[in-house]
């Protein structure tokens, strides 16, 4: 229609025009977030994307609809986003050698300018700060999930003519036939929550590793672990809703998952340890030479 030059407005009744009924669980979340970035990717590929619009559609318009194919891309840089902080730990260099007076200006303005955008979007949607963070965090598992599939689908279907439909397998919602919440506690596992978990756990055991390095370093460098732990937390932080719904309902949360993820993390440290053991000039963030 805009590409018609058809003009829109944007219609708010007093009452709801139209309501339907959301996902309740991850999983079917994720497989409705998987259609609709496979959709825009789609879209992005065909002949009706932006770029190939008629003259009749206006610039701000061709933006939009850019950015509504272009957003499952993002997936790719979140992914190194959430793997970046794993890479300093195993290796023992900070992901900034040298913190300088520009580097951390850079830092500031981006990090104020992420805070007011917060509270903007606050504001003009009228959600509470939890409300908003609970967003954030599915934006995280969907981003590293559902939009990675719907690119790799899209790319396998326009370059290589390949169909593939990422399948859910559906489990019964339980025994409580009475809780109309029932269904919200079942893990429907599929192949989409393979990325979010691959992080979670890649980032847990980078900890014990950087943990364990430095604690049997000769001049253990704490501030450089603690800044390289900050940034792992703050992406497990955002999978936190993702763990606990891999647990189960509140209450039912197996002891021997935690048991066994401890067992794992300390068994894979000490292995780094012993095959990679640190040398008695060796320290964690840089080298340290005796004279």
């Amino acid at each position: 229609m805009h590409n018609r030059g058809w003009r829109s407005i944007y219609c708010v009744t007093k009452r709801d025009a139209f309501r339907s009924t959301a996902p309740i669980n991850l999983t079917d979340r994720l497989h409705q977030v998987l259609h609709w970035a496979t959709g825009s990717v789609e879209i992005l590929f065909s002949s009706n994307n932006a770029l190939l619009a008629s003259p009749k559609m206006k610039f701000l318009q061709r933006i939009a609809y850019l950015n509504v194919g272009i957003y499952p891309f993002t997936s790719f840089f979140l992914i190194v986003y959430c793997f970046l902080p794993t890479l300093s730990l195993f290796s023992g260099q900070f992901i900034v050698q040298t913190l300088i007076v520009t580097f951390l200006a850079y830092l500031l303005i981006i990090t104020v300018c992420l805070c007011l955008l917060a509270i903007l979007e606050i504001r003009w949607s009228g959600i509470e700060l939890e409300e908003w963070w609970r967003n954030e965090q599915f934006w995280l598992k969907g981003g590293t999930s559902a939009h990675l599939a719907a690119v790799l689908q899209g790319l396998l279907k326009v370059v290589a003519v390949i169909e593939i439909s990422f399948t859910l397998t559906s489990k019964s919602a339980g025994d409580d036939n009475d809780d109309e919440f029932a269904d919200l506690y079942v893990v429907k596992w599929t192949s989409l929550m393979i990325p979010p978990l691959t992080i979670m756990m890649v980032n847990m055991i980078a900890i014990a590793v950087g943990v364990s390095r430095t604690i049997y370093s000769v001049i253990p460098q704490w501030s450089w672990l603690l800044g390289g732990v900050f940034f792992s937390i703050w992406v497990l932080a955002h999978l936190y809703p993702f763990a606990k719904g891999l647990m189960g309902r509140t209450g039912r949360t197996p002891t021997i998952v935690f048991v066994w993820s401890g067992l794992i993390a300390i068994t894979i440290s000490l292995l780094w340890v012993a095959i990679n053991p640190p040398s008695a000039n060796s320290q964690i963030g840089g080298s340290f030479s005796f004279p």
